[in-house]
């Protein structure tokens, strides 16, 4: 199987309209009332986050593009081939995502992950409310995710396997320093050139999510989704900063899904042919401080444990 792009996320909420708020405020997606819930638009797509009616807000499902409906059967008999249980959607689950079918499965760390072909849109011009002029989506897919992978290894294998993903580079994350516990993150790549469209975080999370990715094409537009952050008194999880591996300068803030958002610009595109796979053994060439909220909800979750 060979995924082309990253093409949406499912998340629940109790209380959706915290998201068509946060959505058209502070991030700058448009919101629309779609069958079954509620789609928030950065682009000519119907939606690239679906937000559902739930009874907890998470995280629930990434939705994951093959080019046709050849692709999407043989990708149906690989997953049965491979012994991997698969689910097909059911017409409210098609209605809410706007695409022609798909079907689901979940990974050995419980991540839902939905593969689908053919999308519905009126091709409306994609107008922000704060005046976002533009994202970066396109062949790139609308972002990346960072998910939990308690069970990393085989979580990796599979989704490599599977669907085909590479691992772009990896870092271990050690939250208490040198000789402390270490915490492996793999960044994978699908069939495009986006440095990473899922990120593996060996942990648990209770939201479902590490953060969502989203970029803009100029600088001064994460410099203004900054201000509207404060203006709206949305909690900030990192400071400003470039990452060493993809390149993108960004910044962190709380989403009412329980997980983060990036909000970047400038993430360098690959040619899978020419990479060389790396471990990176620092997270940002600057800045990035994530102390300010990931950090401090670490060393409270650490110092509960103890």
């Amino acid at each position: 199987m060979q995924v082309s792009a990253l093409a949406y996320s499912i998340i629940r909420s109790t209380d959706p309209q915290q998201w068509v708020r946060f959505g058209e405020d502070v991030a700058g997606f448009s919101a629309h009332a779609v069958p079954g819930g509620h789609a928030l638009r950065i682009d000519e797509r119907a939606g690239r986050l679906f937000i559902e009616q739930g009874g907890e807000d998470r995280y629930f499902a990434s939705g994951w593009e093959l080019r046709s409906k050849d692709q999407f059967e043989a990708g149906l008999s690989e997953l049965t081939a491979k012994g991997v249980t698969w689910t097909r959607a059911t017409p409210s689950e098609l209605a809410l995502r706007h695409v022609f079918d798909m079907a689901w499965f979940v990974d050995p760390s419980g991540n839902r992950h939905e593969i689908f072909y053919g999308y519905q849109t009126n091709f409306d011009r994609f107008v922000s409310p704060v005046g976002v002029p533009r994202f970066v989506t396109g062949d790139l897919g609308y972002g990346h995710m960072v998910l939990p992978a308690p069970a990393f290894d085989s979580t990796t294998g599979l989704l490599c396997d599977v669907l085909g993903f590479g691992v772009a580079d990896i870092l271990v994350h050690r939250p208490m320093g040198e000789g402390g516990p270490e915490m492996r993150i793999n960044f994978m790549h699908c069939a495009n050139g986006r440095h990473h469209s899922l990120a593996l975080f060996e942990g648990e999370v209770p939201s479902g999510c590490v953060h969502l990715m989203v970029e803009v094409d100029a600088m001064d537009e994460v410099g203004r989704a900054m201000d509207r952050m404060q203006a709206n008194g949305t909690r900030l999880m990192a400071t400003l900063g470039k990452h060493t591996n993809d390149h993108m300068t960004s910044f962190y803030m709380m989403t009412p899904g329980g997980f983060a958002l990036e909000y970047g610009f400038g993430g360098r595109t690959i040619d899978w042919d020419r990479h060389t796979v790396f471990e990176s053994t620092s997270v940002s060439l600057w800045g990035h401080d994530f102390s300010v909220g990931f950090g401090a909800d670490e060393q409270a979750a650490l110092a509960e444990a103890a």
